[in-house]
């Protein structure tokens, strides 16, 4: 993120995470890009030992009790070593979410300690077969039966499920409510009942662990319900933040390595007897990524700098879908604008960008799509619209012929 504007603690922090970043071995990126890497839980476990997990939670808990603005630059920098680790990393500072605002001090003690330390790993199982964006329209059940519920169906798409110890999942509890209003949030425990199908083959992203997950007749105790039942949504809007904003900080790294590596090849490859970098073509391209990303960290520090100052619900989630649709789409236009300034080298695997390429035409796809970023932006914008701003001049009457009424005919 921007030094300039950091803390001497932030660049300490910053500093840690590159010294995790530089200790990943080059082969396991190698090996789950080429999904012949185990689940990487040792990676996990590693980021829990230097105390890297869970950074804005309670240092009850073992986090570190720091803040969003803090949380970004630490994804920025992991997300050096790509997609797939960055995600398996940011899994904690989402699950943890659910856990620190609605968990139990029990379920905390249980889940959220070990999942800090890195003993434990878990997922959050939320898209479901017959559909993503519709998320209230879940299907699977959880039917409640004594001193436990009984849960039946499958998630899709989650990543971390081959090596979770547990997964937050959101099941359907009265089947007969409107459907924003029938769902709850447990923590499920993996046993012989929980079956974990890793069967994708994955464009990009690769070696999370990403599977299909399928509960069959999965016993949870009441003790693991997060919340009240048919609570969720609540918690739902609530976890769409950290989703969403480490969607957008997990692009910042990425997209600065991708320009630096296109920067570098241009100073060194030659045309027409000069160094490509004399060409517009080439140089602009380097522009106008730079632009790009430097928008992208501005908006995101913006947003991490809103949460921490509690701006209202409206306002955050229409701030943080901003950041989450601008960020990936800028890296998406950063990882193409490298490819093009390198030419044919890029698109082989001499060179990182081909698995830029492909590792970032997921990220405007998950944790809501980017036609679902508009439909938040424009609907918290149009209900801001509506609230009055005593002092604010009106500026529409600012035009000659602004008292005409006859002129402004609106059916």
């Amino acid at each position: 993120m921007f030094d300039f504007l950091m803390t001497e603690e932030q660049k300490a922090l910053q500093q840690e995470v590159r010294d995790l970043v530089s200790w990943v071995p080059r082969q396991l990126i190698l090996d789950m890009d080429a999904m012949i890497a185990p689940f990487p839980r040792f990676f996990l476990e590693e980021c829990g030992r230097r105390n890297l997990l869970g950074l804005r939670f309670p240092q009850e808990y073992g986090g570190r009790g720091l803040k969003w603005e803090d949380e970004i630059i630490a994804i920025a920098e992991m997300s050096l070593v790509g997609v797939p680790l960055t995600c398996l990393y940011s899994l904690v500072s989402i699950v943890g979410e659910c856990l620190v605002q609605f968990g139990t001090e029990d379920q905390k003690q249980r889940f959220l300690v070990p999942t800090i330390k890195g003993e434990k790993v878990c997922a959050e199982a939320l898209t479901e077969p017959r559909g993503g964006s519709d998320f209230f329209g879940a299907t699977c059940r959880a039917e409640r039966k004594g001193d436990h519920y009984v849960l039946r169906g499958q998630k899709r798409f989650i990543v971390g499920a081959e090596g979770a110890d547990y997964f937050m999942v959101y099941a359907r509890t009265d089947p007969d409510a409107p459907p924003r209003d029938g769902l709850s949030c447990f923590l499920v425990e993996r046993d012989e009942t929980v079956e974990v199908k890793t069967v994708y083959g994955l464009m990009g992203a690769r070696g999370g662990g990403t599977g299909r997950v399928l509960f069959r007749d999965t016993k949870v105790p009441v003790e693991n319900l997060v919340g009240e039942e048919n609570g969720a949504s609540k918690i739902f809007y609530r976890m769409m933040v950290p989703e969403r904003m480490t969607s957008a900080a997990g692009c910042v790294g990425a997209s600065r390595e991708a320009i630096e590596i296109a920067a570098r090849y241009s100073t060194r490859r030659k045309a027409f007897g000069v160094p490509i970098k004399s060409f517009q073509a080439v140089n602009f391209k380097i522009a106008e990524s730079l632009i790009k990303l430097e928008a992208m960290m501005s908006l995101i520090y913006v947003t991490a700098k809103a949460i921490d100052a509690g701006v209202p619900h409206g306002r955050m989630r229409r701030m943080v879908s901003e950041s989450k649709k601008f960020a990936t789409e800028a890296a998406w236009e950063i990882a193409n604008n490298a490819m093009q300034v390198m030419g044919g080298i890029a698109y082989t695997n001499v060179y990182p960008i081909e698995r830029f390429v492909r590792d970032c035409r997921l990220l405007s796809i998950w944790t809501g799509t980017n036609e679902i970023m508009n439909l938040i932006i424009q609907h918290e914008y149009y209900k801001e619209l509506q609230m009055e701003v005593k002092g604010k001049r009106n500026v529409e009457l600012d035009a000659p012929e602004a008292y005409n009424e006859e002129e402004k005919v609106y059916e």
